[in-house]
């Protein structure tokens, strides 16, 4: 049985002509869209599934990471909420790798429930922000346009490995 019915993922692109602001958010969105696109109809068993040896990437893996590379950037880098309020889920010091290694017994709903549930949090706590503004990363400045551009990256690159992921599961290509 799926964990994602493809049916319930919808992605739509982004407007041609808009403002600066609407059209990242609608890039990203876009981008966590095809994230879920290259997940959805997989069973827990072919989620987890690794890439190739040594490396541990699986699209559960990815979806980890993503959630807590969003909730970094954005809850604490532009909502500027600390780490003690905003930790890293499923890596941290002693296991950094955490997000990708430590599938084996992660329960792929609740995974995906995290990850909806954090981009519901971040849409929340980023809707007002500016993206003239800017956050501090230890003890440097970092302004949201970069923030946002960087997410924007951060998906492109792992979208890419979830295309190739995907593909060697099922034969499952395009978008």
């Amino acid at each position: 049985m799926s964990v994602i019915d493809p049916s319930e993922v919808v992605r739509v692109d982004a407007e041609l002509v808009g403002g600066e602001r609407a059209m990242l958010d609608q890039w990203l969105d876009y981008h966590r869209a095809t994230l879920l696109m290259k997940c959805a109809g997989l069973d827990a068993e072919q989620l987890r599934r690794r890439s190739c040896p040594p490396s541990t990437l699986s699209l559960l893996g990815l979806v980890r990471h993503m959630t807590d590379v969003e909730r970094g950037w954005f809850l604490r880098g532009v909502a500027g909420r600390p780490r003690t309020e905003v930790p890293p889920l499923y890596y941290d010091d002693d296991n950094p790798d955490g997000d990708f290694d430590d599938v084996d017994d992660a329960d792929p709903d609740a995974v995906f429930a995290t990850y909806r549930q954090a981009l519901d949090e971040i849409r929340a706590a980023t809707a007002g922000a500016d993206l003239d503004g800017s956050g501090v990363r230890g003890d440097e400045r970092i302004s949201f346009r970069w923030i946002y551009l960087h997410m924007l990256e951060e998906y492109a690159r792992h979208n890419g490995h979830a295309d190739l992921l995907r593909q060697a599961i099922d034969g499952a290509t395009g978008e």
